[in-house]
């Protein structure tokens, strides 16, 4: 039986945009959907799950796996290295299921080179103001942090040009239900169509 592969979906937000909290939201209710695993050379922290939260690997694994261009894009953050595997995401693709790439417009820039078919999606605040409150509810940070996190915040956001889909997260249901209206059509694309229903296709057509 013919199958289609997978869309990849890059989704990328600020911080405090409630970016993980929508995604969370879609693949709770569509499991057919799944969130790409990075690898990462940094150690597991309580409560994580290897191969959950993260592939966990040795800095040599790492290396090696970026020695056979197998990283679809990485970085460093704080000396620890993250990265998206190839070969892993292609896998989950041919699977026919769709895949979730939560990464920033760096990243997404590196993905979109080696994977010009996937679909980008870019989730905003509905204001300056929301983007400030949730930075700060997040616990007693000085001010100064959330300056920083405020005009990094900003940086980010001017990137939003560079993506398929814009998802305002004013209301968190109807944000929601942008977000799987998106899949939603998506799926329904004549040539992955054709593929679900090829018999009632040639029924149709005699």
């Amino acid at each position: 039986m013919t199958h289609h592969t997978g869309t990849l979906y890059i989704i990328s937000a600020p911080s405090g945009a409630g970016k993980s909290s929508l995604v969370k939201a879609l693949t709770d209710t569509n499991p057919e959907i799944r969130v790409s695993i990075s690898h990462t050379t940094r150690a597991m922290r309580p409560g994580e799950v290897d191969g959950v939260n993260y592939h966990f690997v040795t800095r040599e694994e790492f290396v090696k796996m970026g020695e056979h261009g197998d990283f679809l894009e990485r970085a460093e953050v704080f000396g620890n290295f993250y990265g998206t595997s190839q070969s892993r995401l292609q896998q989950t693709l041919d699977e026919g299921h769709d895949l979730i790439l939560e990464i920033d417009w760096q990243g997404a820039e590196q993905v979109r080179k080696l994977m010009p078919q996937a679909r980008s999606i870019f989730i905003l605040p509905p204001s300056l103001q929301a983007l400030h409150q949730r930075l700060t509810n997040r616990g007693q940070d000085s001010d100064e942090i959330i300056d920083g996190r405020m005009r990094e915040a900003v940086s980010e956001m001017s990137h939003y040009v560079e993506y398929d889909y814009l998802i305002i997260n004013d209301d968190f249901a109807h944000a929601l239900d942008d977000l799987k209206a998106i899949f939603r059509a998506n799926q329904l694309q004549q040539k992955r169509q054709q593929v679900r229903f090829g018999r009632l296709l040639a029924e149709l057509l005699g």
